[in-house]
């Protein structure tokens, strides 16, 4: 949506409060935080001999074609070659089962009400993380203040999400930074194998006398 001139994205809207009273529906903004907003970022600019600005390029594996930007796609072919349309596919697991593929968490309100522990969020590869901006609703201040009290006590939230919808959906944790911002964090579950126990070695001294006896040979008698 736009506001005057200003591109406005989507809200995250939230369900919170009592489900006996009734729960409030809770939309927020998402800034992105990344390493160049918390460490600052360099850019490398590289010009020509007449100053202007050189763009990058790729070089075709003939050798001797070079594609600008923009000039490079990916393309779904069939077994046969042809060019498939991504709506003719359908997903399926190791077993060819049609895979039910998950809606964009925008589409509707999540229902976040489903608390985790430390444990199990450290469990996880977080791979982007947002500050959380509420909207400005005088009607709905009073739920976003009881969720921000919630989440100031430790509390995590996790709940499914995805971005635009697709086959699986990430997990999605709400929780709260002890600079009092609500944050979103969005990941994957770590994938750890055992594989044993650390077993360390043991040097055993040798007797030379039982070392000479191993190399006797008693058919030489």
């Amino acid at each position: 949506m736009r506001i005057g001139s200003r591109s406005v994205a989507k809200p995250l809207v939230f369900k919170f409060g009592d489900s006996d009273v009734g729960s409030s529906e809770l939309g927020f903004q998402l800034h992105k935080i990344d390493r160049s907003k918390l460490y600052g970022y360099k850019e490398l600019e590289v010009l020509d001999q007449q100053g202007r600005r050189c763009e990058l390029a790729t070089l075709a594996g003939d050798g001797h074609t070079v594609v600008g930007r923009g000039g490079a796609a990916l393309a779904t072919l069939d077994a046969d070659g042809r060019w498939c349309d991504k709506s003719q596919l359908k997903p399926v697991d190791v077993e060819g089962k049609e895979i039910c593929p998950v809606a964009s968490s925008y589409a509707a309100p999540i229902d976040c009400l489903q608390p985790c522990t430390v444990d199990e969020y450290l469990q996880h590869n977080i791979r982007l993380v947002y500050q959380l901006e509420a909207e400005p609703s005088p009607e709905r201040g009073e739920g976003v203040s009881s969720l921000r009290d919630e989440l100031s006590k430790g509390t995590i939230f996790k709940f499914p999400y995805s971005y635009r919808g697709g086959i699986e959906a990430d997990a999605g944790f709400l929780l709260a930074g002890e600079d009092g911002n609500t944050f979103f964090a969005v990941g994957n579950p770590t994938k750890v194998e055992f594989i044993g126990l650390a077993q360390v070695a043991v040097a055993e001294d040798e007797d030379p006398e039982t070392e000479e006896m191993d190399l006797m040979d008693f058919d030489m008698i």
